[in-house]
């Protein structure tokens, strides 16, 4: 792709920020040409440095700031900017659900280009500060360092770290003091790990060689007060089951103590086995009297609280008065098909992922629920007419595909199906807005809520009905 012609540096000085657009960057509409932003708010006045030149924009960061937005708040966490998450704290929330908003329309309209329904005010997240019941930790023996941390001659630092990605980095890691993510004892365990670790000369991971003994951390907290640590180390070491004691006599409320031996190319271990060291190889999350397992591979919302605004608005769209036949496409666990079971005559859950589909069943059993049944395998090869034939075809279909989106031969599917009334859940309203220009062959849009799970990020759930035409 050929590069867009050359600014001049005059040219970009003094450059008022105008919008905030996809992906959380901000706009800026210049010669002709559009220029993302990144690191600013509407309404900064800022001198901008190019970081990227394509045909059709640019990319650019600021350099300097002649004015700050009246948009700004001050961000509570001491590693804003450096951290590569919560990179809208610079916003006061109110506003960054203003955005959200704007981004969820906006997205549907452009890339959809469907007729859409008046769209509901954006649901916001009970909490803002705590609000994660998972996180991931990412050891580093040569951790990066701010610079901040560079000009002070006066201090040396351990670059032995277990902390979070710098912005675009999956090389660079920072050590974290705390993070305002997830409630304690995360913060409380993540630094006594990794300062059992300095203290005992354990081996930080090299993520480039891939080489050292710890990798990565896993902590999870329940609404039920369960608590799950997962260990990743590279190789098996004589080491690990000391520091497993260690955490184990530390912090007794460790419900599910955990680690793994992991030496692929990257951190997934869906794969591998995950050997329990103490505890029960399981946490339990609870929502509206239902209780769910939830295991070191299991998938559930990060956003516990948000999750049950998420599943309402999905379980109204739905208008279930108990004789309906629900199809639950990407079940995960079981949650969505578990959580709406009780309003529905019979649900049936699909998800690729075999470990999953295990754990749904599981979650009806101890909740109780007789009226489900869970199929794994490919959605497009699973939804056959053989399988809608000898199962039913559905009054109602819940779809909540990763960011992905669907397979377009799932769409097909679900065109072929024509059930009367489709609920779509997404993580990813582009994804979405294309799904639903392939479904307006059949369905139209009749309502669309958009929800928050992810205060101070760009992230936003939307939820969508469609009625057969």
């Amino acid at each position: 792709m050929s590069k867009a012609k050359k600014i001049p540096a005059e040219a970009l000085r003094n450059i008022e920020i105008q919008d905030m657009v996809a992906e959380g960057k901000c706009i800026v509409r210049h010669d002709n040409l559009v220029i993302f932003v990144t690191q600013v708010a509407p309404g900064d006045v800022v001198d901008l440095r190019i970081t990227k030149s394509k045909k059709s924009f640019l990319e650019a960061v600021p350099t300097h700031f002649h004015k700050y937005s009246e948009l700004r708040v001050t961000p509570f966490c001491q590693h804003f900017g450096v951290c590569g998450g919560c990179k809208w704290q610079h916003l006061g929330y109110e506003t960054q659900l203003q955005y959200k908003q704007q981004q969820v329309t906006d997205t549907l309209q452009r890339i959809g280009k469907v007729a859409l329904p008046e769209i509901q005010p954006i649901l916001g997240s009970p909490s803002q500060t705590y609000y994660r019941n998972k996180l991931e930790f990412t050891f580093s023996f040569m951790g990066w360092l701010t610079e901040d941390q560079i000009k002070d001659e006066s201090q040396q630092y351990d670059r032995r770290v277990l902390g979070f990605h710098t912005p675009a980095r999956f090389d660079k890691i920072i050590d974290i003091e705390h993070c305002w993510l997830q409630p304690d004892p995360s913060n409380q365990i993540r630094l006594a790990i990794r300062d059992y670790a300095r203290e005992n000369m354990l081996r930080f991971g090299n993520i480039i060689k891939q080489t050292g003994l710890l990798r990565n951390l896993i902590i999870r907290t329940a609404n039920t007060g369960d608590l799950m640590v997962i260990l990743q180390c590279y190789r098996q070491h004589q080491a690990i089951e000391p520091l497993l004691d260690y955490l184990h006599e530390r912090f007794p409320q460790i419900t599910s103590l955990n680690y793994v031996l992991n030496d692929k190319g990257n951190e997934t271990f869906h794969d591998l086995e995950v050997v329990c060291y103490r505890g029960e190889p399981y946490i339990h999350e609870e929502m509206e009297g239902l209780r769910f397992r939830v295991g070191p591979k299991s998938f559930y919302q990060t956003n516990s609280e948000g999750a049950y605004n998420l599943y309402k608005v999905a379980r109204d769209f739905a208008q279930l008065t108990g004789q309906e036949l629900v199809y639950d496409l990407y079940t995960g666990a079981g949650t969505i098909a578990n959580f709406v079971a009780r309003q529905a005559r019979h649900v049936i859950g699909v998800e690729y992922v075999e470990q999953a589909v295990a754990d749904a069943r599981i979650n009806s059993e101890i909740n109780g629920v007789t009226n489900t049944e869970f199929f794994a395998g490919d959605m497009k090869d699973v939804l056959s007419a053989e399988f809608i034939e000898q199962h039913g075809r559905p009054d109602v279909v819940i779809t909540d595909p990763p960011r992905a989106g669907m397979h377009e031969d799932v769409v097909r599917r679900l065109l072929d199906m024509r059930a009367p009334r489709i609920v779509y859940v997404s993580c990813n309203p582009a994804t979405q807005a294309r799904d639903l220009e392939l479904l307006d062959e059949a369905y139209k849009v009749t309502r669309m809520q958009p929800v928050d799970m992810f205060p101070h990020t760009h992230h936003v759930e939307n939820v969508v009905a469609l009625e057969l035409r």
